[in-house]
């Protein structure tokens, strides 16, 4: 690893974080893609294919996942980004059987 690589690469606190700052980045960019950098139908499949992906976490890893995400959008200073992070539990289907604490 050369220094330039562990300078931009933060260390997240599990896996579990690191894998979700990487699911979020993928989407964050498929929905702000313009026609021409990407299919249409083919993002819609993308977005659909993680939609049905959460909707199949178990109600712990639902709510664990939503704590994740407003975390992360707690500590985002893009308001655009913030909002897609805030808005992502309810536009993902995570929250109709999402167990509240």
């Amino acid at each position: 690893m050369t220094c330039w690589e562990s300078a931009l690469i933060p260390v997240y606190s599990s896996l579990t974080h690191a894998l979700a700052e990487a699911l979020v980045d993928v989407l964050w960019f498929i929905e702000g893609c313009e026609d021409e950098q990407m299919d249409p139908d083919d993002a819609v499949k993308v977005l659909e294919g993680v939609a049905h992906l959460v909707s199949k976490l178990s109600s712990g890893q639902r709510n664990e996942f939503i704590d994740l995400l407003g975390t992360m959008a707690e500590a985002e200073s893009d308001p655009a980004r913030r909002e897609f992070l805030e808005g992502f539990p309810e536009g993902f289907g995570l929250l109709d059987d999402a167990v509240n604490l």
